[in-house]
């Protein structure tokens, strides 16, 4: 199975399965001299790990960390780093009347006609559980760039179903980020996201979201043209997370309705000879190059396919059968995706910022 490593100078590789032994990341490429501990990691993937809330999976796993190499003295050696962490209450009994059946929405038929079988517990590598290996890579990135670049990253959930935040991404940090288990910054919009979440919950059902990145002091001049822009490896990024449906950054689709005049980003430089541009709707990158300016962009979420209401699907001998899954599952998945965008965006930054200083 290819397609398990991301990044070029600063690549992961990722391996695990959802209810396996183990979920496992290798690190190679990251410079020596960085000083990282457990707690720098933990801390990331607490905001991930399931089970933290009453609107996500009840599943319990403490997902600590473990660093096995590529750290000596808590710093780093230029070797690759090897990061684990194991399974703890995977129930795989959960998952044995979908043994024999498709489930919609899932990777289930794409996978066995690919390879041939597919593990049914819990998807296996299909599992959103993958991207805590993606996260705790990210974690690393994350701590890099800020100490040696002042990079930072902040990721919130501005929509869920058609609930909008209405915030200034300027003006808000990760403490009001985090000041709700929806991780929107917007008070009022967020106790209607968790109202709806429940009502849709309590049907028996699930709704999908929109995470908002921003990435603030991004250095001029990252990205490679022509096929390794840098808003092309974030689109890659966004896109390979487990649920995305899609992606768009700066003005987006919005720009469609713009005239070209409204549209454009004038220039002008300011009292410290700095040039900038007065608005921002390309997203902080021309020609697929950061031009300075903070990059921001969202993703979309799909509903968590897995559901208690009925569904129509076939076995695996294309009878047509009845589903009404059971287990424990998110019933909006963008909540907890939150952190995997920031991580991702991390690795992307990362991997442009060591090809940039090369």
């Amino acid at each position: 199975m290819a397609g398990n490593t991301f990044g070029k100078i600063f690549s992961i590789t990722t391996c695990g399965e959802s209810h396996g032994g183990a979920l496992g990341v290798i690190i190679d490429g990251c410079p020596a001299g960085l000083k990282i501990s457990h707690e720098d990691i933990q801390k990331e993937l607490d905001r991930r790990k399931p089970g933290q809330s009453i609107l996500t999976t009840a599943r319990q796993e403490e997902d600590k960390i473990q660093i096995l190499s590529g750290v000596s003295d808590g710093v780093t050696t230029g070797a690759p780093i090897l990061l684990l962490t194991f399974n703890k209450d995977a129930k795989s009994e959960d998952y044995l009347h979908l043994k024999d059946l498709y489930r919609p929405g899932h990777a289930d038929f794409t996978y066995e006609k690919k390879f041939g079988l597919r593990e049914w517990r819990g998807g296996g590598r299909s599992s959103a559980r993958e991207t805590l290996a993606r996260v705790a890579a990210g974690a690393i990135a994350k701590k890099y760039l800020q100490e040696i670049a002042g990079i930072s990253f902040l990721g919130y959930i501005e929509k869920i179903g058609d609930i909008q935040a209405q915030v200034d991404y300027k003006k808000i940090n990760i403490q009001d980020v985090e000041a709700n288990i929806v991780r929107c910054p917007d008070e009022k919009a967020a106790e209607k996201m968790i109202e709806l979440i429940n009502d849709v919950r309590s049907q028996g059902d699930s709704i999908g979201g929109v995470v908002f990145c921003a990435i603030k002091n991004v250095p001029l001049g990252l990205g490679e043209p022509v096929f390794d822009k840098l808003p092309a490896d974030l689109a890659k990024a966004m896109l390979s997370i487990n649920a995305t449906k899609g992606f768009e950054i700066g003005a987006g689709f919005s720009a469609v309705n713009m005239r070209g005049s409204e549209n454009n980003d004038s220039f002008y430089t300011d009292e410290k000879g700095i040039i900038h541009t007065k608005t921002n709707n390309c997203g902080g990158t021309l020609g697929g190059i950061s031009n300075g300016e903070d990059i921001y962009f969202r993703v979309a979420f799909k509903p968590t396919p897995t559901i208690a209401k009925e569904q129509d699907t076939i076995d695996k001998n294309g009878q047509n059968v009845k589903l009404k899954a059971a287990g424990r599952h998110d019933p909006c998945v963008a909540l907890r995706a939150v952190p995997v965008v920031e991580a991702m965006t991390a690795l992307v930054i990362m991997d442009h910022y060591l090809r940039y200083k090369k």
